[in-house]
């Protein structure tokens, strides 16, 4: 068995694509030596200081300036979508399922995860953002605090409602 086991790694190690293989090193410590590389199949793997992964822009301080800004990008151009839509007299309700369709499900990606350890300048930066939309729209669309606070108890109670007894 434990000679199959062994051939599995090694094959897993052989199918590795190295050059696609990165690594993040998250070090908390005052004194930071360099960390020693990564070597798979005679390589060393790339040391990045941000990754992006399932989305969602990771750093390597575990903090979410990066992916704010990736979401603070990609809304904006969604943002330019919706202005368009209004020049051409598209009603309020349309425009409020755009907003939640294309710009909403781009604000709000993975919030669960990073929507209470944003900084406070992002979250202002973010719920902007999303007032110029219910400008556009022309109605009050809830800001990143409440739509986390509600995903966060729903997934909760998901979570709550799965335990045994």
């Amino acid at each position: 068995m434990d000679l199959t086991l062994r051939r599995v790694c090694l094959s897993f190690i052989e199918d590795l694509n190295v050059t696609k293989t990165k690594e993040m090193v998250v070090d908390f410590r005052k004194s930071k030596s360099p960390p020693s590389p990564v070597c798979i199949s005679g390589k060393d793997v790339e040391i990045v200081p941000c990754y992006r992964f399932l989305g969602v822009q990771l750093d390597n301080k575990l903090e979410w300036s990066t992916n704010t800004d990736a979401v603070y990008k990609k809304a904006m151009s969604r943002l330019y979508f919706l202005r368009r839509l209004r020049s051409f007299s598209v009603c309020s309700r349309m425009l409020h399922m755009f907003y939640q369709s294309v710009m909403a499900s781009t604000i709000f990606f993975a919030a669960v995860c990073w929507g209470a350890g944003i900084k406070a300048k992002d979250g202002n930066r973010l719920n902007k953002l999303i007032k110029k939309s219910g400008s556009v729209v022309g109605c009050r669309l809830d800001n990143l605090d409440e739509v986390v606070r509600d995903r966060m108890v729903l997934k909760l109670r998901t979570i709550m409602d799965s335990l045994p007894g």
